[in-house]
């Protein structure tokens, strides 16, 4: 019987993708998406001063701020930081400055009105107060967010240059954005304006030239091979 064909990771390039309008004022990149889930992965641009209209979450969303702030009734994202809406969040989210998002988003996004209330609150991570922890030789991580009941972890990882992550599976799937720095696989290098999707059952070895810092949205885990 012939082996099973390897399952690679993918590279997706935010620059050859257009904006598109979903508000006056903000517009949006959709990067990736898995309609058996219902998970979705985006790009979202706030113009100064503009708004997304009052909503519930049906199921989470984690958004990184690249750039500017976003607000809610709960509190503000700063560059650099990471906010967290839990499942029946109810708020409506608001650009004072502009701002530029990466958004992942599981489940739906409901209208409600003005009245509507409960809820729990949407949350903010203040990474650039939060301390890195020595992972393994070369690679340094702030994991400050996870789900153990539905195997989901959210991490930012910091590779000193020449660091590399030993041949290994995924058991599940992730999303990678580099922050900063490249990082490389066999399919190719992830680098800013590159977002990487490591499908359930993708092989591979991880390294980094000279360097990189990068956010990961993993669903399951990994086994060495």
């Amino acid at each position: 019987m012939a082996e099973s064909a390897v399952v690679s990771s993918q590279l997706i390039d935010i620059g050859a993708m257009g904006w598109a309008d979903l508000l006056p004022g903000v517009q949006a990149k959709r990067v990736w998406a898995d309609s058996d889930t219902n998970r979705v992965a985006m790009f979202i641009r706030f113009a100064p001063d503009t708004s997304l209209p009052r909503h519930v979450h049906d199921g989470d969303e984690l958004v990184y701020v690249l750039e500017g702030v976003l607000a809610d009734d709960h509190g503000a994202i700063t560059a650099g930081n990471v906010g967290y809406r839990p499942n029946g969040c109810l708020h409506t989210v608001r650009s004072p400055t502009g701002a530029t998002v990466f958004a992942v988003i599981s489940g739906s996004i409901n209208p409600k009105g003005a009245d509507d209330g409960g809820g729990p609150p949407s949350q903010v991570f203040d990474l650039a107060t939060m301390p890195w922890a020595d992972t393994r030789p070369g690679l340094k991580q702030k994991a400050f967010w996870r789900d153990e009941a539905a195997g989901r972890s959210v991490s930012f990882t910091r590779f000193d240059p020449g660091a590399e992550l030993p041949a290994h599976r995924h058991v599940g799937d992730e999303l990678v954005f580099v922050i900063e720095g490249t990082v490389e696989d066999e399919a190719g290098a992830l680098r800013p304006g590159v977002v990487g999707y490591r499908p359930d059952g993708c092989q591979h070895t991880v390294r980094t030239p000279n360097g990189a810092t990068v956010l990961g949205f993993l669903w399951g885990g990994v086994t060495p091979l």
